[in-house]
């Protein structure tokens, strides 16, 4: 399994790859959405949304043999792709693995300065929802 530094460096390869096209880049991470490991349909209650996303977005996750999995849904392509690439980032790691990230790829690929002022108040939210998922494993 791949550490959380090896899975960003990854991702900035990827998005590295669409040079300043963010039009390609957003149809990247649409069909990153779409590879998502989704939730349960019975798991989608209002306990699992995320607060602070513009759109809904549920987040579940499970331990298994000390490490965190996550899966979600989203009504939004876009924030179904942002929350499809926390996941890859996150999903299979160990909690205190995930509590330290510093999660430089956001700002490496320039993910964050290309959203809108709202989209990037749901990425902080699902960041702060899964390290505070971790904690709560951990």
């Amino acid at each position: 399994m791949s550490t959380i530094k090896e899975i960003e460096n990854e991702i900035i390869e990827e998005f590295e790859i669409f040079g300043e096209d963010w039009e390609a880049k957003y149809e990247y991470l649409i069909d990153l959405g779409r590879s998502l490991p989704l939730i349960k349909e019975e798991n989608k209650t209002d306990d699992k949304i995320i607060q602070g996303c513009q759109s809904r977005v549920w987040l579940d996750s499970e331990k298994k043999d000390g490490k965190l999995f996550f899966f979600a849904d989203s009504d939004a392509i876009i924030t179904k792709g942002m929350v499809a690439l926390m996941i890859r980032v996150f999903s299979g790691q160990p909690p205190k693995d995930i509590i330290e990230a510093k999660l430089e790829f956001i700002n490496a690929i320039g993910l964050k300065e290309h959203l809108s002022p709202t989209r990037a108040n749901g990425l902080v939210s699902m960041i702060n929802r899964m390290k505070l998922e971790a904690v709560r494993m951990s």
